[in-house]
Parts: structure tokens; sequence; C-alpha cells
């Protein structure tokens, strides 16, 4: 039964995506984004009294909305991220001082 445990441990390990595969989604992210804000730039307000125009401006709206989201979360986690490697670097150093400072006094 522990063989089946551990297989199963080692298939359902969770798995980082690569650092580019952010960096592609956040540049994809900005660009949705600023083509939204340029449809809606580009729309002109006249063109509202026709309820037959309000398709494109809407979507670009929406688009540009959870385009804008989506871009706070992964710029969020990845600040996360950031914060948690350098917290884990001082962490080490501090151990490391510690250590040589317990060496040292023997």
């Amino acid at each position: 039964m522990t063989d089946v445990e551990a297989r199963l441990r080692s298939a359902l390990r969770p798995v980082d995506p690569p650092g580019s595969l952010s960096d592609r989604l956040e540049a994809r992210l900005v660009e949705v984004a600023d083509a939204a804000a340029e449809e809606l730039a580009d729309w002109e307000l006249r063109a509202m009294r026709d309820p037959r125009n309000w398709a494109r401006p809407a979507a670009a709206a929406v688009a540009g909305a959870a385009a804008g989201g989506a871009l706070i979360i992964v710029r969020a986690r990845r600040g996360q991220r950031q914060r948690n490697v350098n917290r884990a670097r001082e962490l080490e150093r501090n151990l490391r001082e510690l250590a040589d400072a317990a060496f040292r006094r023997r």
C-alpha cells in the first residue's frame, strides 16, 4: 500500500509553470488591455445613440476590464513570489550567521 501512496504523491506533486510563461501572459494581457483602450478611445460618442453600435465598445470594455483584472492578479502573484524568495534568502543568511557565531564560540 505504501508503494501506491508514494507513487500518487510523486504523480500529484505540484509543478510550477516556467517563468517565461508568466512574462508572456503578462505581455499578452497588456496588449489586450491596450487594444481595448484604443478601441474605446477611437469610438465616437455620437454613435452611442444607435444601439446597434454598442457591441464593439461593450466588448472592448469587457475585454479591457478582464485583461486589467487578470494583469493585476499576475503582477500581485509575481510580487508575492519575489517577497517569498527574499524572505527565504534573509532566513538563510540569518541561519548562516547564527551557525558561524555558534561555531566561533566553541
